[in-house]
Formats: C-alpha cells, sequence, structure tokens
C-alpha cells in the first residue's frame, strides 16, 4: 500500500506541473515576451481578421497567388461543403492538419498532380509544364504551409498582371518584399509568404 501510495501522489504531483503549472507558466511568458505570436500572428486589415501569417488559406481568384496545394485545403470550405450528398457524406471533414501519405507508385496521387498542374497551366497559358517547381505541386506535411518558393511566385506574376493590371515590376516588388530569407541564414529555403503578398495587390487595388 505503501507503494501504491507514492505513485499516486507522484502522479498527482507531475499531474500538477507538468498537466497545469508548465502550460501556465509557458502560456504567461509566450503572452509577455511575444504577445502577438502567442496570440496567432492575426493579420488585421481596418479592424477585421483576415488571416495568420503563419497558416496558408486558399485563394481562387485570378487577381492573386496560389498557394500549395492541401490535403485538408487549408481547412476552406464552403456551405455547400457541408452538406451531405446521396451517400449521406461531406466535403467537410472538420478542422485539421496533415498529408495524404501517398505513396509516389499511388494512382491517386498521379491523378492529383496532374490535376493541379492542368489546372495552373490553364491559369498561366504563358507556363510550360517544365518550368514548375515542385512546390506548386506538392502539398506540405501539414496542409497548412502559408508559403510558396520565389520562382513559384514569380511564375504567376504574368497572370496577376493581366487580371489586375498591376505591372509586372510592381508584383516583382511585392514577391521581394515579402520574401523571407533562410532562418538564421543557413536552414531552409527562401520563401514568400502568400497572404501578406495578396494582401499587398489588394491593397492596391482598393487604392484605385
Amino acid at each position: 500500500m505503501k507503494i501504491i501510495k507514492k505513485a499516486f501522489l507522484l502522479s498527482i504531483v507531475l499531474l500538477i506541473i507538468c498537466g497545469i503549472g508548465y502550460p501556465l507558466l509557458m502560456t504567461g511568458l509566450s503572452q509577455l515576451v511575444f504577445p502577438r505570436q502567442a496570440k496567432g500572428s492575426i493579420i488585421e486589415i481596418g479592424g477585421k481578421k483576415v488571416g495568420s501569417e503563419v497558416l496558408g488559406q486558399s485563394f481562387s481568384d485570378a487577381r492573386f497567388f496560389k498557394g500549395r496545394p492541401s490535403a485538408v485545403n487549408y481547412n476552406t470550405y464552403t456551405e455547400a461543403d457541408t452538406k451531405p450528398d446521396n451517400e449521406g457524406k461531406t466535403a467537410y471533414s472538420g478542422v485539421s492538419s496533415g498529408s495524404q501519405n501517398l505513396a509516389p507508385s499511388n494512382p491517386a496521387l498521379a491523378e492529383r498532380v496532374q490535376k493541379d498542374m492542368d489546372a495552373f497551366l490553364k491559369a498561366n497559358p504563358d507556363i510550360r509544364k517544365d518550368q514548375l517547381p515542385a512546390d506548386l505541386l506538392t502539398a506540405s506535411g501539414s496542409g497548412l504551409d502559408p508559403h510558396i518558393s520565389p520562382k513559384a511566385a514569380q511564375l504567376q506574376i504574368p497572370a496577376i498582371a493581366k487580371a489586375t493590371g498591376i505591372g509586372e515590376v510592381q508584383l516583382n516588388k511585392i514577391i521581394d518584399k515579402y520574401t523571407d530569407g533562410k532562418q538564421l541564414g543557413i536552414f531552409g529555403e527562401p520563401r514568400v509568404n502568400v497572404l501578406k503578398a495578396n494582401l499587398e495587390i489588394y491593397k492596391i487595388l482598393n487604392m484605385r
């Protein structure tokens, strides 16, 4: 009984320290030291929350940059997606993250890549298939990646310039403005924040 009592008390103490104390301490410190990041790095325009700079979004408008494919559609759904079909199934699967984890030999992966490739080439007729960078056709592990490579962004410039009337030089400046370099100068690759770039385009369009 003494051993059981000690184990029980130890479990209670560790539960309080690790399950309550530590999370509260970390939450308090993060709110104090990194208040914006702790609240989700939310971007607001005119007092309205439009997204988080660390979470991708789905953009279908021809005037804006497109992000990477997402196995969870960036948790973006329409009202129609929540309605059951004839078999009682819905496209809405709830808020989630992750990838499909399909093997290269899986026909479903080849079909998805071909579909995304055809859609991109249709929207960007001046681009050849062999010019497409891998990140435009591959989903991230989380399905919520907010970034694309500078090359992936630059390939979209002609189509966006045509749809918006914004000059290609100005669009290139937007890409440069929202391109983050390697972390600590050595980790990762340069990347463009799609949401920030698109918000810049939005501001320009609304200033006209």
